[in-house]
């Protein structure tokens, strides 16, 4: 007679019978409703493995991308550099065999790279710009496929981060793309635009912040785990009041509204107690000071800002007055911290060209250009000076028109043309000197 299901399973102690590989199968898989142990994954390795998705540090936590973030420093210094990277126009030129140049609008990577990277309007360049380059200081590389219609380039995609290698095949560099659903898929080098970080151990794959950076994030991140739980379940009281005999309930009652009263706020700092009845005070030692835990929140603070190579006053962390240095300061930022990232950039965009438009015969070459003037602008006094100068104020040379002076600021052109007689002041002193030059 046959065995309903569940008879089957009665029979059988509630055992499946399965082979040796699928039990080894099932003793591996984790289920959503699976219950494992989150205090010792040590214990537990299925679970370690599928909860580990970042850096191993030295304090034994996996350093992942959104806990990094939680860490303030980190989190200005590489939304600092991505926001500037995508606030910053860049553009693609076009110079002639004479030396002049001009913007190449008439080039379709033109308006990818400053209207409409996707193509479909869903990401403006200044969004597409700061994710790349975001995913570069995290992975130390940032990809996007490349878009063609006729050989023209239309439109320049992000892949999924950590979806994309770079591999040698045979001398040729070529990527392999495995996408989160779907199978994997070869691309050229002109399927893809592609930039990594300076630093590469292999030079091929650039180095990531979280790569190196991971120690003193979760360093950081026990340091405030260590206040947060002392703010929370530390004792904050300040001391005890020590009495050898039993209080009576009014001495008790007057005791407490002393304190109460006359011992509480801001205005009773520092004060001593009068106490009464051979009671003595003993104040209590420890303090987030003296357990070194303000000291160790700076240090590693100062540690992190190293790996992003962001002044520190820009990190606002310093403690130092920096109002006059401004200037200064964002000097510094864009020397020693985006202009590698500049010439980066501008070499990838460099690499989508063809050979014909790198160098057409007549000499003509197109060129991408970062426009860091945003950045470096002073003062209105220190930029007044400077094209006063550039025109030709105090008997110097000019060296700049005053349509380009006014270009400088962003203001529109003298409709009486571009020449220094239009709006800049004459270097002449005299009404002697202006009509022998006329």
């Amino acid at each position: 007679m046959a065995l309903s299901p569940t008879d089957y399973i009665r029979a059988a102690g509630g055992k499946r019978s399965v082979s040796p590989s699928r039990q080894q199968v099932e003793e591996r898989r984790v289920y959503a409703y699976s219950v494992h142990d989150l205090a010792n994954d040590a214990e537990d390795p299925v679970l370690g493995a599928f909860l580990r998705g970042g850096r191993e540090s030295l304090t034994g936590i996996a350093v992942s991308d959104r806990m990094a973030m939680r860490n303030s420093i980190y989190y200005r210094g590489t939304s600092l550099i991505a926001g500037s990277m995508g606030m910053l126009p860049v553009s693609l030129l076009r110079r002639f065999p004479d030396g002049k140049t001009e913007k190449a609008i008439d080039h379709p990577l033109y308006s990818v790279l400053k209207t409409d990277p996707l193509g479909n309007g869903a990401m403006s360049p200044s969004e597409f710009k700061s994710f790349m380059q975001l995913a570069a200081l995290f992975d130390g590389n940032a990809y996007a496929r490349v878009v063609r219609l006729n050989g023209e380039i239309q439109a320049l995609v992000p892949f999924d981060r950590k979806t994309v290698k770079k591999e040698w095949n045979g001398g040729k560099l070529r990527f392999r793309h495995q996408p989160k659903i779907g199978r994997p898929e070869i691309l050229g080098p002109e399927d893809v635009f592609h930039f990594r970080g300076p630093v590469s151990l292999d030079g091929l794959n650039g180095l990531g912040l979280l790569d190196v950076a991971a120690d003193t994030i979760g360093l950081a991140h026990i340091a405030e785990k260590a206040m947060g739980r002392l703010l929370t379940k530390g004792v904050m009281a300040g001391g005890a009041l020590e009495i050898s005999e039993e209080l009576g309930d009014e001495a008790y009652a007057r005791l407490k509204a002393s304190l109460r009263d006359d011992y509480a706020g801001a205005d009773a700092s520092g004060d001593w107690m009068l106490l009464e009845g051979g009671m003595s005070a003993k104040p209590f030692s420890g303090s987030a000071r003296d357990n070194q835990l303000v000291e160790l929140r700076k240090f590693e603070a100062e540690q992190g800002s190293r790996f992003t190579g962001v002044p520190r006053p820009l990190l606002m962390f310093d403690e130092t007055a920096w109002g006059s240095g401004i200037e200064q300061l964002g000097l510094y930022f864009v020397v020693y911290c985006l202009l590698p990232w500049f010439v980066i950039w501008e070499e990838a965009i460099w690499r989508l060209l063809s050979r014909k438009e790198k160098q057409a015969r007549d000499g003509t070459i197109l060129y991408a250009k970062f426009n860091e003037r945003a950045l470096l602008r002073g003062s209105m006094k220190n930029q007044s000076d400077f094209l006063a100068s550039a025109l030709g104020r105090g008997g110097g040379k000019p060296f700049m028109e005053a349509n380009e002076a006014r270009e400088a600021l962003d203001m529109n052109p003298h409709p009486d043309g571009g020449g220094l007689s239009a709006v800049a002041p004459r270097p002449g002193t005299t009404a002697a000197d202006i009509v022998e030059d006329q």
